[in-house]
């Protein structure tokens, strides 16, 4: 059975811009996990590399204020999250 749960999600990251600037764009990519994990109740989540290359666009230091996430959660409870158009 093919029991697939889509979302789409627009995760903010406003709170990422108060911490240390040499530190916000890995603390985005795990807000964005953390995210997902609570919000799909999942175990695992999966970020494609668009993702990860749309938070690292500009550098460590200005990451994006809020980034729209496609995730499709398995029959496993794996979350695979790519970059919403």
């Amino acid at each position: 059975m093919a029991d697939e749960l889509e979302r789409t999600y627009v995760i903010p990251l406003r709170n990422v811009k108060k911490v240390k600037r040499t530190i916000r764009a890995p603390r985005a990519i795990r807000e964005v996990q953390n995210f997902l994990i609570k919000h799909m109740k999942a175990e695992e989540v999966k970020i494609d590399a668009s993702i990860n290359e749309f938070i690292w666009e500009r550098g460590i230091q200005k990451i994006p204020s809020k980034i729209k996430v496609n995730a499709v959660k398995d029959d496993e409870g794996v979350v695979k999250a790519t970059l919403a158009e």
